[in-house]
Formats: structure tokens, sequence, C-alpha cells
């Protein structure tokens, strides 16, 4: 193995650390490669040479494929997301759309207590019920395996939660990890984020219970050594019982899973982070979040996140131009997907999601049709004018009254769910004053005694009955995932036949409880709106 010894001494003496371990990660693959099928060095290395592609190589096709498009397949479509965002090439077969709460909470359950190396848990809260109890157990017999068996001497969890939501209450999320913290504090690391816009007066003035509508941490993502589910949901017990939501699992997909891991990691770097006597410090040489600086805050953060962002970005363009350039035996379709990992935080200038949920509803073919849920409806302005303004049909799927997740609170979170009727109304107004009813319909959730909180997308390309592309994560589309929130979702393009038909099955699912909303559905007397919700709701779409 000396050739590869040598390249990297070329490669260490020419770029920087960061850019030189990227070369020295290919190098090493494309030697291993080289010894498997005894092919040249020097061709191997020829791609590394060359201007990386931005775009991801095309994917090869299995013959009669639903997602078929055209000559050039799905490329032509969505080979622009690669420009803005790491383009990750994964096997369809290791992707799992699970469809039920209890499917979620097992899955974790079961995924952590075998866990060899890590676990990282990033969610808003984590309750304090027996349900969460029991995942903390979990958490408890992974790590005390790990000290008794040689076998995993290492694992590391690793807990992302928000600061506000997560300190509530004299029982809360905090209180619920103290005693890992404790017993594992070299294995365990927990994060609570605060978000810099609740500072000062504002600070001492904001009840508990309201603090969170400034801006929390809302990214869900549950990893176990190499696989991940990416979510919508948070650790509490409604949500692995009875409150629908989207989960997909990426099964043995390191590469994914390390980005997110490290997206992770950069996010508890610049948040308190818990010590075992329940305090909270930051880590030496970061700005605090509400007593320092708020700019100098947002742009440590930014620099080490947009760090994990740009890092992986670089290195899978060189990973797909290298791939593109000699094929490692790989058989026909078999990374016949691409994951594209979308950030949004824009209280820390970071609108990456943003920006290509905007471009991907621009690009959307008027014959095309988009399956868009959200268990909070209220898109934002730029949001809406590509939804009204021409292109494909749309079938948006929110809750109705009785399954949104504030029915029946008290005091002003109680008429929550009524600000929504309102502004539900005003954009079915809206679609019938541009005469857009034969191509934006809008469906409301039912379900007894359960509450709706999915949210993403399904696309399907003009005349295919299995979606190719899918957004799944955390944000919902409105103001306060796209301003205040730090938001983490993926974009899931595929040409695999099974996966396209989980993804089918998950949207028709969630669209087999719903009905369809017409003039008369806000006529009825369940749907009356008091004046003083009307005049409150531009602040509830703003702040909930």
């Amino acid at each position: 193995m000396a050739a590869p010894v040598s390249w990297r001494r070329l490669v260490y003496s020419v770029y920087t650390p960061a850019i030189a371990g990227v070369f020295t990660r290919i190098s090493d693959r494309l030697f291993r490669a080289r010894d498997r099928r005894g092919g040249s060095s020097v061709l191997l290395l020829a791609p590394l040479l060359a201007e990386a592609d931005p775009a991801p190589r095309r994917v090869s096709r299995p013959a009669g494929s639903a997602g078929a498009q055209g000559t050039d397949g799905l490329c032509t479509h969505f080979r622009w997301m690669a420009e803005h965002v790491p383009a990750f090439r994964v096997p369809g077969t290791h992707i799992h759309i699970l469809t039920s709460p209890d499917q979620f909470y097992q899955t974790m359950k079961a995924r952590i207590k075998t866990a060899k190396r890590r676990v990282v848990l990033a969610s808003l809260y984590l309750g304090t019920g027996q349900l969460e109890q029991d995942l903390v157990d979990c958490m408890e017999e992974a790590l005390q395996l790990s000290q008794e068996n040689s076998h995993a001497p290492n694992l590391k969890v690793s807990v992302l939660l928000d600061y506000t939501r997560g300190s509530r209450g004299q029982v809360n999320s905090r209180t619920m990890l103290l005693p890992l913290l404790q017993r594992f504090s070299s294995q365990m690391r927990v994060s609570l984020y605060h978000t810099p816009d609740l500072r000062g007066l504002l600070r001492l003035l904001v009840p508990q219970r309201f603090n969170e509508t400034i801006g929390v941490q809302h990214i869900k993502v549950y990893l176990f050594d190499d696989s991940i589910i990416i979510s919508g949901a948070n650790l509490s017990d409604s949500y692995f019982t009875n409150r629908q939501d989207r989960y997909v699992l990426l099964e043995n997909c390191r590469e994914v899973a390390d980005f997110f891991s490290e997206l992770v990691e950069a996010v508890g770097d610049v948040s308190l982070q818990l010590q075992p006597d329940d305090s909270v410090s930051m880590l030496e040489g970061m700005v605090h979040p509400y007593k320092g600086d708020r700019q100098d805050f947002s742009a440590v953060a930014r620099k080490r996140i947009m760090e994990v962002v740009n890092t992986a970005h670089v290195r899978q363009q060189l990973l797909n131009r290298s791939e593109d350039s000699e094929d490692e035996g790989m058989s026909e379709g078999e990374e016949d997907t691409w994951v594209f990992p979308l950030v949004q935080m824009k209280p820390l200038g970071i609108q990456v999601d943003e920006q290509v949920t905007q471009r991907l509803l621009t690009d959307a073919e008027p014959d095309s049709t988009v399956f868009l849920t959200s268990g909070y409806f209220n898109l934002t302005r730029a949001y809406m004018r590509l939804v009204l303004g021409a292109g494909p049909s749309y079938r948006i799927l929110t809750a109705s009254p009785e399954v949104n997740g504030f029915f029946g609170a008290k005091g002003v979170a109680g008429a929550i769910p009524a600000a929504y009727i309102h502004i539900a109304r005003q954009f079915y107004n809206q679609v019938c004053q541009l005469g857009q009813q034969e191509r934006v319909h809008l469906h409301e959730y039912h379900r007894q005694q359960w509450t709706f909180h999915a949210k993403g997308l399904w696309y399907y390309l003009q005349g295919q009955d299995r979606p190719c592309l899918t957004l799944i994560g955390s944000p919902n589309f409105g103001y306060r995932s796209v301003h205040r929130d730090l938001e983490a979702q993926i974009a899931i393009v595929t040409e695999n036949e099974e996966l396209q038909s989980q993804l089918q099955e998950e949207q028709e699912m969630l669209y087999r409880r719903s009905t369809e909303v017409s003039s008369s559905t806000f006529e009825r007397p369940d749907r009356h709106v008091k004046l003083w919700v009307k005049l409150v709701t531009p602040l509830i779409k703003n702040f909930f």
C-alpha cells in the first residue's frame, strides 16, 4: 500500500488538512477497489485530478422502472439539488417507511439496545411519562452493556434538546436524563440549544409556557450506529401512541448517518451543556446564546454548522465524481436513490431548506402532482405565491380542528385550532378567487382520539402512479419553520420501485382518513371563529 501513502503526501502538501482528509478518504476507497479488481491505481486516481462535477452521477435504471422520465431519468429533474447540498447515493432497499407511532417507538427501543458505537437523539424535548422512561432505560441498558462487554466498550450517547422546552416544569427532560449523565459521564452528552432571540427583558417577561414561541431546536433525528430515523415526531408518549407523524428509517447508510451525527454535534457544540448537578455551561471558547453578543453567537454557530454542511458537500461531490468514473463492480440499479439533507436555521443565517423547497415548487411541472401535508397549515407568503401562482396540481392535507395538537388546551392556546380554521378559510377563499379549485385541493385529516402532526410532501411526475420524491423531517412550511426554529429534513429521490410503492402507500394511508374541504365546510357551526381569534390570528401565524 505504498501508493496511497505517496498520494497522501502529495495531497497534504497542496491542500488544507480538511480538503486533504477528503482526498485521503476517497483514495483509500479507490485503492481498496483496485485491490479487489486488480486495476490501475493511476486510472483510479484520475478523477481526483479533474474538476469536481457538482452534480451526482446518473443512476442506472432497471427496465420498466416507474421512475423513468425521458432519456435522462430523474437526473434531469433533480440534479440541481446537488449544487446546494450534499448528495448521498444509497440503495433504495435500505430505506424503510415506518407508518405508526408504535412502530416508530419499538424500532427506536430495539435499535438503542443493540447499538455498539453511538446513539444520537435530537428532538424538541423528551417527555416524562412511563414510555419515555422505558426509552431512557434502554439507553441505560446499552451503556451498561458497553461497560461490561468488551465487544462494545466505546458506546457514546448524545442527546440534543431545546433548552426552553426541555427545562419546563419541575420534572422535565433534564431530570429524566440526569441519572444517566451522573452514572455514565464519560459516555453521555446532553446539549440544550437556546435560541439567541430569547434574551434580555424578553427572556424575563415571557412566561415559561410560551417562551418556546420565540424559537426552538426543532430537528428530529434518531441515530443508532449507521442507521438513522428522520421524522417530525418528538420523544413523547403521544408520539409513541396516538399522534400521527411521518418516519423514515435509513438502514446501514453510514455516510448519511455520519453527516447527521456531525450536524447534531455541531449544534450541540454551540448549545448549553447539561452537567451532572443540573447546571448548564458553554463549551470553552463558545459565545453564550443569551448573555453574549447576538451577532457573535450567530456568526460562530453558523460557521460551526456550515463547516459540517460544506465539508460533506465537497466530499460527496468528489465521491460521486470518482464513482462516476470508476464503477466498483456495482450491480445495475443497486444505488438507485439519492438522499439530500436540507437544513434551515434562519436565526443563524442558514436557509438551505427554504431555498431548495422554493426551487422545487418553482420547477414543478404543470402536469405533475404534489401532495403536501402539515399538521399546522400556515404557508409562508413565498410558498403561498408558488402554490397559488401556477404549476402542478396540489393536494394539501392539514389537521381538522379536533386532531389539532392544541384542541382542548386551556387559555389562549385553546384558540389555536380556531385560528387555523381561519387560516384555512383565508387560503381556500384565495383559491376560489383565483379560479384554482380544479388545481389546488385542501383536505382535512380526521381520526377519533388521535392528533395529527405529519409534515412533508410527495412529488408525482406526469403520468406516474407512484412518487419519485419526498420531503420528510421537521419543517412545517410555515413562518416558524422558516424564520424562528432550527429545522432539518431530507429529500429522497428514488427510482427504486419498492421504495416508491412504500411512499405511495404512506401518502394514501394518510389521505384515506381525510375529507376534502369545500365552501360548506366553513359554514358549519363547529367552524365558527370568534372575532377576537381572527384579530390575533396574524400573531398566532408568526409564533405557533
